[in-house]
């Protein structure tokens, strides 16, 4: 049986789809090399800083926010916002906080704030925790694939 959609519903499922392609070709711009938000806020506002002093994740503010690589990144307070200043690449995301699994096997995919993990001082996201257990089997063994696939990908990406 095939449903039909009245106007409206047709009209939301037109206006989804729009957005969508507005997030991705946004984030696929060669500026925009870091996965972000619809609106353009890196791993969801949430504080890349803490994943390091606080050891978990913690919500930023838009009150302490930095635009850095053509994306937001959102802080809990000042201090960690003037750390990432200092060094934005101590604590950003690797692969562009894509999820550092789906870039092990030559793609990207989004990422939760919760599925991350610090591996020699850099930090790695992935898609979900059920992802991030996957990851985990070999972390060197990942690291490296992504490590060679990352540089395609990028290309592809711009």
């Amino acid at each position: 049986m095939i449903a039909r959609l009245t106007g409206l519903q047709g009209l939301a499922i037109a206006l989804f789809v729009a957005l969508l392609s507005f997030s991705m070709i946004q984030t696929a711009s060669a500026e925009k090399l870091y996965y972000s938000t619809l609106f353009g806020t890196a791993v969801e506002g949430y504080d890349v800083v803490a994943y390091f002093t606080d050891g978990k994740p913690v919500e930023g503010s838009k009150d302490h926010s930095v635009e850095w690589k053509g994306v937001d990144w959102y802080f809990a307070n000042a201090e960690h916002k003037k750390m990432f200043e200092a060094e934005p690449d101590k604590y950003a995301p690797q692969y562009g906080g894509y999820c550092a699994w789906a870039v092990s096997q030559g793609y990207t995919a989004s990422t939760v704030p919760e599925a991350w993990k610090i591996v020699d001082g850099k930090l790695y996201l992935n898609y979900s925790k059920g992802v991030q257990s996957t990851w985990e089997e070999d972390i060197p063994g990942n690291i490296k694939l992504a490590n060679n696939n990352w540089p395609g990908i990028v290309k592809d990406l711009k």
